[in-house]
């Protein structure tokens, strides 16, 4: 009896200690809950603040994609509006050109007509006092006025200088193959350079060499650049590359009036070689020539022309870039003859045989 009282007991007791132990798993388990949602709050507002930074970024990398793409359009249509301005300029500039040429091509053939109507209206030039004068060297040719005679007298040894006759220290020079000396001497006298010019033909006659004296006086022509302490190109290089030129051109004169054989001895292989070296070294110089800038009287393209006429090497050359130098030079007189000598006159339509006599505001020198 006292036995089942304690086991009853002991159940009570059990119970009430059961009860006792869920409270206070109950109490634990709602002070659980309440840190556990407070450190889920925390890591909530966390990773808001995460998504948050994330979007913000995002925007801003959007930004700055929509601005780069805005550039590279504005870039592009820049680059396009400075291509079209080019060949707008281009065009432009040769149809100016191409006028120019129609307007020398009409006072050629004005020129023409007109010198066909005096010529067949006054065959001889009469004097005042009713005789026929002898007509001037330049109305009647010279083969003409000079028998065969005359010219073997011309060619010999006492008269080969005789066309030198205002200026005989260039006969000296020549001869002493002096070419700074003769540069020097063409810029003291530059106000008589007309005279002078006609004359070095028939001095160059007394050079052992020529075409030889001509290429050593080309060895400035880009040296005096270099050392020029501005940059500029001052006065004195101008006159420099102009007396360049005019050798070159005078050379040219005087091997038209050699014989086949006479020319090929004064222009050797070894000195069409040499001439070449030196086309060759001033060739690169030319890619920075702007044909706006050069307004078709560029020195430099003539010079390179004019070289490999003078000697002969233009095949060693390509064609195309040749002619891609022509409109550099186109207001300077000589072109005609450039172009004739160079074998462009095919590829240069306007620029005809006769042009070198057209009145000079239309080709300046």
């Amino acid at each position: 009896m006292d036995n089942t009282h304690s086991v009853a007991t002991l159940i009570d007791s059990t119970t009430s200690k059961i009860q006792q132990l869920q409270k206070a798993f109950a109490e634990l388990e709602s002070h659980r809950a309440v840190t556990l949602n407070l450190k889920w709050k925390e890591l909530e507002e966390h990773f808001h603040g995460l998504e948050k930074s994330l979007k913000r970024r995002f925007h801003e990398l959007e930004d700055q994609e929509k601005e780069f793409e805005n550039r590279t359009i504005k870039a592009r249509d820049l680059l396009v509006k400075k291509e079209a301005d080019i060949v707008a300029k281009e065009q432009a500039s040769l149809d100016k050109l191409q006028e120019k040429r129609d307007a020398a091509v009409f006072a050629i053939a004005s020129a023409r007509d007109k010198h066909r109507k005096v010529s067949s209206d006054d065959p001889a030039v009469v004097t005042t006092e009713g005789q026929n004068a002898q007509p001037s060297t330049e109305e009647t040719p010279q083969e003409n006025t000079i028998s065969d005679g005359d010219l073997e007298e011309m060619k010999s040894p006492e008269n080969e200088h005789e066309g030198v006759k205002s200026y005989p220290q260039l006969v000296i020079l020549c001869k002493e193959m002096d070419s700074e000396g003769l540069h020097k001497f063409i810029s003291d006298n530059r106000k008589n350079l007309a005279a002078i010019r006609e004359e070095i033909p028939f001095a160059l006659r007394a050079a052992i060499n020529p075409a030889s004296l001509v290429l050593e006086s080309l060895e400035d022509f880009y040296r005096a650049e270099s050392t020029n302490t501005d940059g500029k190109k001052d006065s004195n290089l101008l006159g420099l590359r102009r007396t360049c030129i005019m050798l070159m051109e005078c050379l040219s004169t005087l091997l038209t009036s050699l014989d086949l054989a006479s020319a090929s001895e004064v222009i050797t292989e070894e000195v069409k070689e040499q001439a070449k070296e030196i086309a060759e070294e001033w060739k690169p110089k030319l890619d920075a020539l702007d044909l706006d800038d050069s307004n078709g009287n560029s020195l430099e393209a003539h010079a390179f022309l004019q070289l490999l006429a003078t000697f002969g090497i233009a095949s060693d050359f390509d064609e195309e870039e040749l002619s891609r130098l022509v409109p550099m030079v186109s207001r300077r007189r000589q072109t005609a003859d450039l172009c004739r000598s160079l074998g462009l006159s095919e590829k240069m339509p306007g620029l005809l045989y006769e042009l070198e006599h057209v009145i000079d505001h239309f080709y300046l020198c």
